[in-house]
C-alpha cells in the first residue's frame, strides 16, 4: 500500500515535470519565432543613392526607357515615401549636407561631411554596421572620395580636400569592399596620380590585405568564396558614362559592381551593409545633358534590379535621392511610343520636350508658359 502511494506520488511529480518541460519548450519556440519572424533582421542591407533622383526625374526616365507605358524596376518596390532633405542653413542642401543626412540621420550645414557644428564626428551607418559585425561595402560610378561617399566612412573638415579623404579611407579601415573611380587620389604624382605627399595608398591597401583590381576582367576573376578585402579602382576620375562605349569597355557597369559586391559580402556570417552611389547621374545633370541624365538613371534602375535578384528575400533594399538637380521636366507632347533619343526632339512649335529650369533650353520653357 505504501509502495502504491509512493508510485502515485512519483507519477504526479513526473507529470508536473513533463508539463513544466512542455511549457518551457513552447516558451522557447515562441521566443525563437518572435526573434526570427516578428522582428527578423535582414541579412543584407543595401542603400542606393541616386544623385539628383526626384519624382520629376522618374516620368521622363520611364518614357526614355520604354515609351509612355514603360515601367522601371523602381516602380515595383514594395513601399514608397517622400523625404525632405534640407540642410541646417539652406532650403536646398549641397552634396555634403545631403549625404550626411542620409549617412548619419543628422541635419548639418552645407559643406559639412559627417561632422557637427563643433567639427566633431557624427557616427555613420557604416560605423554602426561594423560595430554589429556586418561586412561593409561601397560601390560608386563617381569618385570614391566624393562627398556623397565620404560621408559614410570619413569626417573631413573640408569636403574639397580629397587627398585627405582618400587617406582617411585607408587609415580608417571601415570599408571591406570598395569599387569606383577616383584612383588619382590614391596614387602619388610619380605613379600617375595627384597626391603630393608621396603616399601610395593602393600599395598600403595591398599591404593591409586588399586585392587591387583595375579592370572589369580583373574584377570578374576574383573568386567569391575567398571573402577577400577588395579595392576596385577603375578610373583616375569618374567612370565613363554608359553611352561612352569605347571608354567604358574596360570598366564595369554599376550593375556589374553591385553584383560582385553582393557575391563577396554575403559570405560574412553576420550579414552586410552596402552603399551604392549612382554619381554619374549628378554629373550629367550638372552638364544639363538630358540623354545622359536619363540613361544614367536607367543604369541605376538596372543595378537595383540586379540587387533584388542577387541579394535574395532576406535582404532589405532602399533607394533614395539626395537632392533634385536642374529641374528636368518632360514637357510638350511626345508620341506614345517615343523613347530613347526620340525624346530629345522638338514639337511642332519648335519647343523641346525635355527642358531644364536652368541652362540650355531653360528660357524656351519659360517662353512656352507665357
Amino acid at each position: 500500500m505504501q509502495r502504491m502511494r509512493a508510485y502515485i506520488g512519483l507519477m504526479k511529480w513526473r507529470n508536473q515535470l513533463l508539463a513544466l518541460f512542455c511549457l518551457l519548450a513552447f516558451a522557447g519556440l515562441g521566443v525563437l519565432y518572435f526573434q526570427h519572424w516578428v522582428i527578423r533582421k535582414p541579412f543584407g542591407i543595401i542603400l542606393f543613392i541616386g544623385e539628383g533622383l526626384a519624382p520629376g526625374r522618374l516620368a521622363p526616365t520611364r518614357t526614355y526607357a520604354g515609351g509612355a507605358g514603360g515601367r522601371l524596376s523602381l516602380d515595383s518596390m514594395s513601399h514608397l515615401a517622400l523625404l525632405t532633405n534640407y540642410s541646417k542653413d539652406f532650403a536646398a542642401p549641397d552634396q555634403a549636407a545631403a549625404a550626411t543626412a542620409l549617412a548619419t540621420g543628422v541635419r548639418v550645414t552645407n559643406r559639412a561631411v559627417a561632422i557637427n557644428g563643433d567639427g566633431k564626428p557624427i557616427t555613420s551607418i557604416v560605423e554602426l554596421a561594423r560595430e554589429n559585425r556586418r561586412a561593409t561595402g561601397l560601390v560608386t560610378d563617381a569618385k570614391m572620395t566624393d562627398a556623397t561617399n565620404a560621408a559614410f566612412y570619413g569626417h573631413p573638415a573640408d569636403p574639397n580636400d580629397i587627398d585627405s579623404i582618400a587617406a582617411e579611407f585607408v587609415d580608417g579601415g571601415k570599408i571591406d569592399i570598395a569599387m569606383g573611380g577616383g584612383a588619382a587620389q590614391f596614387l602619388p604624382s610619380s605613379k600617375g596620380g595627384e597626391r603630393q605627399d608621396g603616399r601610395d595608398l593602393l600599395l598600403e591597401l595591398r599591404r593591409n590585405g586588399f586585392d587591387i583590381v583595375r579592370t572589369r576582367a580583373e574584377l570578374e576573376a576574383i573568386p567569391a568564396w575567398r571573402r577577400p578585402k577588395l579595392f576596385g579602382a577603375f578610373s583616375n576620375v569618374e567612370l565613363a558614362f554608359a553611352n561612352q562605349v569605347e571608354e567604358r569597355s574596360q570598366q564595369p557597369s554599376l550593375s556589374d559592381m553591385v553584383r560582385r559586391a553582393i557575391e563577396l559580402l554575403q559570405y560574412n556570417a553576420g550579414g552586410y551593409f552596402l552603399v551604392v552611389d549612382a554619381g554619374l547621374m549628378r554629373k550629367a545633370a550638372e552638364e544639363n545633358n538630358g540623354e545622359r541624365t536619363l540613361s544614367e538613371t536607367v543604369e541605376l534602375d538596372r543595378a537595383v534590379a540586379v540587387a533584388r535578384r542577387y541579394a535574395g528575400q532576406r535582404s532589405t533594399i532602399v533607394v533614395c535621392g539626395d537632392a533634385a538637380i536642374g529641374g528636368l521636366s518632360l514637357n510638350g507632347f511626345p508620341f506614345r511610343k517615343d523613347s530613347g533619343i526620340a525624346l530629345l526632339g522638338l514639337n511642332s512649335a519648335g519647343q523641346p520636350w525635355l527642358t531644364w529650369a536652368t541652362g540650355p533650353n531653360g528660357t524656351r520653357s519659360y517662353g512656352a508658359a507665357k
